[in-house]
């Protein structure tokens, strides 16, 4: 009864050790949210994207939904079954030093309850954070998904950061102009009183619709970028507080792979691959800065 006693209580230490140092990881994440010094993610899609992406220096790290599910051979969109998302966060969370933030899509549930559970997963697998999106849905549905992720990061005692986006802009919900904005506006305003910590409005980076958005929403701004967008200081100029490259480094790296195999099947070239990383240094940073082997395993 005593060895059973201790170990039980040898658990509820380990837990709570681990919910501590989550929250810290939460706690610090949030605080990197600063409008006019925005925290600037290249999102991650696997162990060796997010070694990289903080091996340069990033305060944290961000999965693409697209490149996550890409990568597992399925298309983005609610594709994916949970459990398989829940276990590339914890691997990714496992494999850096900085906070975590995943995006889970819809929530991977077909109801606010099965969302609940999906965000206990995420803050079981140590994410800081989570995207979570509109698209489709009605916003009366949405805010309920984000208080249901709320919800499970409260009994989790986890202050987690639940980025709500917004797919007006991106889906074209909405006539242009004032109405678009208005509409988001007022979804931002329901999400963030269902408990978001703040809204994400990808499918615009115009500065003069980015400046009314920071204007208009009492949290930290979100806004998706790319080529074409202003630079991240001008955008914090205009009060984002976060900008994300979303998919786009994903979709960069399969377009390498493209070019590599039509070069080499039409031309019998090598030219795709000439500015790829050294194997060494790859080899590397999985194991840990270790070091690999002198020559190439290939």
């Amino acid at each position: 009864m005593i060895e059973t006693a201790e170990a039980g209580t040898a658990g509820t230490r380990t837990a709570g050790t681990h919910t501590a140092a989550l929250a810290a990881r939460a706690r610090a994440f949030t605080a990197l949210h600063t409008p006019g010094a925005p925290l600037a993610l290249a999102n991650a899609w696997d162990v060796a994207s997010a070694r990289l992406v903080a091996a340069a220096g990033a305060p944290a790290v961000a999965t693409t939904s697209a490149g996550v599910a890409w990568s597992l051979g399925a298309p983005d969109g609610d594709a994916l079954a949970r459990e398989r998302v829940l276990d590339l966060v914890a691997r990714v969370v496992a494999a850096v030093t900085v906070p975590v933030t995943a995006d889970i899509e819809g929530g991977f549930g077909a109801d606010a309850g099965q969302v609940e559970e999906t965000v206990a997963g995420v803050i079981a697998a140590g994410a800081a954070g989570i995207n979570i999106e509109d698209g489709s849905r009605s916003p009366a549905e949405h805010a309920e998904r984000v208080a249901a992720a709320r919800a499970a990061a409260d009994s989790a005692g986890v202050p987690l950061y639940v980025n709500a986006r917004v797919d007006t802009y991106l889906r074209g919900y909405a006539e242009p102009g004032a109405a678009r904005l208005e509409e988001t506006l007022a979804r931002a305003t329901r999400y963030l009183e269902a408990g978001a910590s703040g809204i994400f409005v990808p499918g615009v980076h115009d500065p003069a619709t980015v400046a009314e958005l920071a204007r208009g929403i009492p949290a930290p701004l979100n806004v998706l970028v790319g080529p074409g967008a202003p630079a991240v200081a001008e955008l914090g100029k205009l009060g984002a507080a976060r900008v994300s490259l979303g998919s786009w480094v994903a979709e960069a790296a399969y377009a390498v792979v493209r070019r590599a195999a039509e070069e080499l099947l039409a031309g019998g070239t090598y030219g795709a691959v000439a500015d790829s990383l050294p194997y060494g240094e790859l080899n590397a940073l999985l194991a840990g800065g270790s070091g690999g082997p002198a020559l190439p395993n290939r």
